[in-house]
């Protein structure tokens, strides 16, 4: 039994992470089948024993993720010089909108080719949101009763205790933006020692914590394994392969336009920003790629995006630590394919013509729209109230379009959320190569 632990330990955490993403989902496929065939809940039965030992992962990432953002900050604001953070700041934010304008361009060309809901009856669709229940309903009165873009540019200057404890990542982030380039200025600017050693002694307090809270990312990462292997057996034995039958259309396209912006988009924009072969530098983001496939979070997923960047890419901390962290945030590639794919679906279901300016529209109100998204799973069902409202959709329409959308989210959620976690590691890679912050080997 010894040797049998030394040897699972000894192979390493993506090898064993792919096995449990194989095992699992083969796992969870076969009871969803059995219980397909022989009308046995198996598969309802197993879960509660099974889907307990994922949700400790999933929570365990959300556990440090705050403390890593907080700490990660503050010491990447205070690392880098006054002078160059500003032009670093736009140029990172620059990205993340450029390539957000780009995943929604080919989601939006995408959905017209493909084309979803194109002849479809009004009344089947219907009817099978209705055999999904009452779900959406709910989902649009929590959408009416939501917060405006001024309550959320009006939240992201909050009590930062407050913000700690709610997961006000925007918040979050502008606090501790703020507080590091405080402790920047400071040193930049005084002359008196005793005051310098206060602001070192501060850092040095702050890097510690910082290096303490990536020990227990350590830890959870062991653990990662076992969490991937019970999430595999959870989304595969309740959803199967089934639940994209009436949904193939959207399924696809949403599948085919996040592997064209991993596989197309990014590695050309990674030859244009760095002349290096790109497929290289994305083969050492593969262990947060599918930490995010797994987890559907890009928050979640943040402590191992920033470990992988930092020690496999060999980006300084100064830039990782602001960049990721506010990507995590802001700029979600995956749903600004995802969005329009429905948008196209309830156009046609509904009998919406979209012409020119309407596509126009669509792509500047999705990329708009995804900011909002979090980084949470699940981000992007929300997001569609602001698509849908936008194109002039009531709210029982919206309520039939997002009971479509719940049965078929968890599995494009998968791939959205590692579309998101690459967007952010090849934009950050990419500033980074471009302003010098690249270690040397």
């Amino acid at each position: 039994m010894r040797s049998l632990f030394r040897w699972y330990i000894g192979k390493s955490i993506l090898l064993r992470i792919i096995a449990a993403v194989l095992i699992g989902s083969s796992v969870g496929c076969v009871l969803w089948y059995v219980s397909s065939a022989t009308g046995n809940p198996v598969a309802a039965k197993a879960m509660p024993w099974i889907s307990p030992f994922g949700m400790v992962l999933v929570n365990m990432l959300k556990m440090i993720v705050i403390p890593v953002i907080f700490f990660s900050l503050i010491l990447g604001a205070a690392s880098l010089p006054i002078s160059r953070f500003g032009a670093i700041g736009l140029k990172v934010i620059g990205w993340y909108l450029f390539c957000s304008f780009l995943a929604a361009i080919v989601g939006a060309l995408l959905a017209l080719a493909i084309n979803p809901g194109g002849g479809g009856a009004i009344q089947g669709w219907e009817e099978i949101a209705k055999s999904l229940g009452g779900t959406a309903e709910g989902i649009v009165e929590e959408a009416r009763s939501s917060g405006t873009f001024v309550d959320m540019l009006i939240g992201m200057f909050q009590n930062p205790f407050q913000a700690l404890s709610s997961g006000n990542f925007l918040a979050i982030i502008v606090f501790s933006v703020l507080f590091g380039l405080s402790i920047r200025l400071i040193l930049e600017k005084t002359n008196e020692p005793a005051r310098l050693a206060q602001m070192e002694m501060v850092i040095g307090f702050l890097s510690g914590v910082r290096d303490a809270i990536f020990k227990m990312v350590d830890w959870i990462l062991e653990y990662a394994p076992i969490g991937v292997l019970a999430l595999s057996i959870v989304n595969f034995g309740v959803y199967g392969p089934n639940i994209v039958g009436p949904y193939v259309s959207v399924t696809l396209g949403v599948i085919l336009g996040v592997l064209c912006m991993m596989l197309v988009v990014y590695p050309i924009l990674l030859v244009l920003a760095t002349k290096q072969n790109p497929f290289r530098v994305m083969r050492g983001m593969e262990q947060a790629i599918l930490t995010a496939f797994i987890t559907r979070s890009s928050a979640a997923t943040l402590p191992v995006t920033l470990r992988t960047v930092e020690e496999r890419l060999k980006v300084k901390n100064e830039l990782a630590s602001f960049s990721l962290p506010l990507g995590a945030t802001i700029n979600m590639d995956g749903v600004c394919v995802h969005l329009p794919m429905f948008a196209v679906l309830a156009a046609n279901m509904f009998g919406i013509d979209l012409g020119v300016g309407d596509l126009i529209m669509l792509v500047i109100t999705t990329v708009l729209a995804s900011i909002g998204a979090g980084g949470v799973p699940g981000g992007s069902l929300m997001l569609l109230f602001i698509i849908l409202g936008n194109m002039g959709l009531d709210g029982a329409q919206t309520a039939v379009i997002v009971a479509l959308a719940l049965g078929i989210n968890p599995i494009l959620d998968m791939f959205e959320t590692a579309n998101n976690v690459t967007g952010d590691m090849v934009c950050t890679y990419a500033v980074a190569k471009q302003e010098g912050l690249i270690e040397e080997a």
